[in-house]
């Protein structure tokens, strides 16, 4: 019983004592605008860690989310900028954008029975490419005063405590985490991670499931690059979201989801993709290099799997 509880609650210690050290080590850390700094930084991560929790738990792996996210945030400003379309409907574009690009993802893994390293790998370069050649190459820039709700997503605060991206962050995570403990479909994607020719074996589309994997995931990149031109006051750029990817696949493997699928869930993700906020911050406020402080991250990671492995 006390190695069961250790095992399910040792992801949420651990970042209790990374609070207390980092309260300790930085004063600073504790103030309200700093922990509203944190949590609004890591919430267009933290979505996109999510849609790659359905993604590694079914046995997959998605390195396109990042490009995605530029596509998909290319796209919003795009509607807007060039075809003089309401924000509303531009929003709509954006996560449809994203979802397309998740199903491509989703049609050549399973149609073409592709790895889907390979595949998400072409996607990435083939979306990235995409944002390039649709904005020339140049940034899009809107009037923050003609696209309220956009800005409003990005930067805003509910009642001037809670950044909205956070809250969103919180309903896709919830939303999500009921998905895959309560539905058939949950069951499926963990089934996918655990055995997957006995999840195909009982009559379950597998295809169709994997498809919808990836477009989950898709759009949700799709949903963090709507985020992204809010949070930059209205900027579209083909550049946003370099290495979100790998960012991604850290919160979700610090979180404690077996990369091998089938162990894991939407929990434990968010609380790796909070230590992973707290971690950058606390070394921002030090005054810690950029590059180590990608040395640092590495290193945990190589932990988090290695814990992982053991556990295996």
């Amino acid at each position: 019983m006390n190695t069961h509880l250790w095992d399910r609650y040792k992801i949420a210690l651990g970042l209790f004592i990374l609070i207390i050290l980092s309260s300790i080590i930085s004063p600073d850390f504790t103030r309200l605008t700093n922990i509203q700094n944190v949590v609004q930084r890591i919430s267009i991560m933290g979505i996109l860690a999510i849609g790659m929790t359905f993604v590694i738990l079914s046995g997959g792996i998605d390195l396109s989310v990042g490009s995605v996210l530029a596509a998909s945030a290319c796209l919003t400003a795009g509607a807007i900028k060039y075809h003089n379309l309401p924000p509303g409907i531009a929003i709509l574009i954006g996560l449809l954008g994203g979802a397309f690009f998740g199903f491509l993802n989703g049609i050549f893994i399973t149609k073409g029975r592709m790895q889907p390293f390979v595949i998400t790998l072409a996607i990435m370069t083939s979306a990235r490419g995409f944002a390039f050649l649709y904005t020339n190459g140049q940034p899009i820039t809107l009037e923050p005063s003609e696209v309220p709700l956009i800005i409003n997503l990005g930067l805003g605060k509910l009642g001037g405590l809670i950044p909205v991206q956070t809250l969103i962050f919180a309903i896709v995570a919830i939303g999500a985490h009921f998905v895959l403990r309560y539905t058939s479909f949950g069951r499926y994607v963990y089934g996918l991670g655990g055995n997957e020719e006995a999840v195909r074996l009982s009559g379950v589309n597998v295809e169709m499931v994997k498809i919808f994997i990836y477009t989950i995931s898709g759009m949700l990149a799709g949903l963090g690059g709507i985020l992204m031109v809010g949070f930059q006051n209205g900027l579209a750029n083909a550049n946003f979201g370099m290495g979100y990817e790998l960012s991604a696949i850290a919160c979700v493997v610090i979180g404690g989801t077996s990369l091998a699928g089938g162990i894991g869930g939407v929990g434990n993700t968010v609380i790796g993709t909070l230590i992973i906020g707290i971690l950058d911050n606390i070394l921002n406020l030090k005054g810690v290099g950029t590059y180590v402080q990608e040395i640092v991250r590495g290193a945990i990671i190589i932990f988090a799997v290695y814990i992982s492995k053991r556990k295996e």
